[in-house]
C-alpha cells in the first residue's frame, strides 16, 4: 500500500544520531554501496572465483538491507541520511545484478529495462512529492517486490557458484536443483517480482495522481 501525506520536515534523530549522521545503520547501508562494488568486480572478474567473490558480496548486501532498517527503528537512529542513502543502496544492488543477467541471458532484457523504468519512475514521483511539501510512503508491496528481486539474483548467482562443484554433498545438490535456470525457482521468481514491480509502480503512480494533475 502507497500512501501520500503531508511531509512534516526533516525528522529530528535521536541518540547518537543528533552528534554523527553516520550511525550504525547508515555506516551498514554505506557498506552495501561498497559491496556492491566488489559484486561488480566478480562479475567482471569471472570464472569460479569471481563467481563466488559475486554471489558472497551479493547475500550479504541483501541481508544487510533489512538489518539497516531494522536497526535504525529499532535504536531510534533514522535520520535523513539514511532515508537517502538506504533505497539508493537498494536500487544501485539490484539494478547493477539485473544488468549482469541480462548480460549473461538470465533475464530477458525487456524485464531489466522494466525494473530500472519503475525506479526511475518511483525516484521522479518522489522527487515531485517532495517538492510539493508532501511524501509517499511505500508498505507492503514495496518490499515483497525487493524480496523477489533479491530471490531471483540470488538463484542466478547461485547457479554460476555451485553449478561447476561436483560434490555429493545433499546441500550443494540442492542448492544446484533450486538454482538450475531450467528448473521451477528461478522463472517463477522472476516472473512473480516482475509482477510486483510493476503493481508497486502502478500505485506509487496511483499515490501520486494528484500532484502529477496539479497546476
Amino acid at each position: 500500500m502507497v500512501r501520500l501525506g503531508i511531509n512534516p520536515g526533516l525528522p529530528s534523530a535521536r541518540g547518537l544520531s543528533t552528534l554523527c549522521p553516520v550511525n550504525l545503520p547508515n555506516a551498514i547501508t554505506l557498506s552495501r554501496l561498497l559491496l556492491t562494488a566488489l559484486f561488480i568486480a566478480g562479475t567482471a572478474w569471472g570464472g569460479t572465483t569471481g563467481h563466488w567473490v559475486a554471489l558472497v558480496s551479493f547475500v550479504v548486501a541483501a541481508v544487510s538491507d533489512f538489518l539497516d532498517g531494522w536497526l535504525a527503528r529499532r535504536m531510534g537512529l533514522v535520520t535523513p541520511m539514511g532515508k537517502l542513502l538506504d533505497p539508493l543502496a537498494d536500487k544501485v544492488l539490484v539494478c547493477s545484478a539485473y544488468v549482469y543477467l541480462s548480460a549473461e541471458g538470465l533475464c530477458p532484457v525487456w524485464i531489466t529495462v522494466m525494473i530500472l523504468a519503475r525506479e526511475f519512475l518511483v525516484t521522479g514521483l518522489r522527487q515531485i512529492a517532495m517538492e510539493a511539501g508532501q511524501v509517499i510512503a511505500a508498505e507492503g508491496l514495496g518490499k515483497w517486490k525487493t524480496g523477489m528481486q533479491l530471490c531471483f539474483c540470488i538463484t542466478c548467482l547461485c547457479g554460476y557458484a555451485f553449478g561447476p562443484l561436483e560434490s555429493e554433498n545433499f546441500f550443494v545438490r540442492l542448492i544446484r536443483y533450486l538454482s538450475d535456470p531450467q528448473g521451477w525457482l528461478t522463472p517463477w521468481s522472476m516472473w512473480i517480482a516482475l509482477v510486483l514491480t510493476v503493481l508497486s509502480g502502478l500505485a506509487y503512480l496511483k499515490a501520486s495522481w494528484s500532484l502529477l494533475r496539479m497546476k
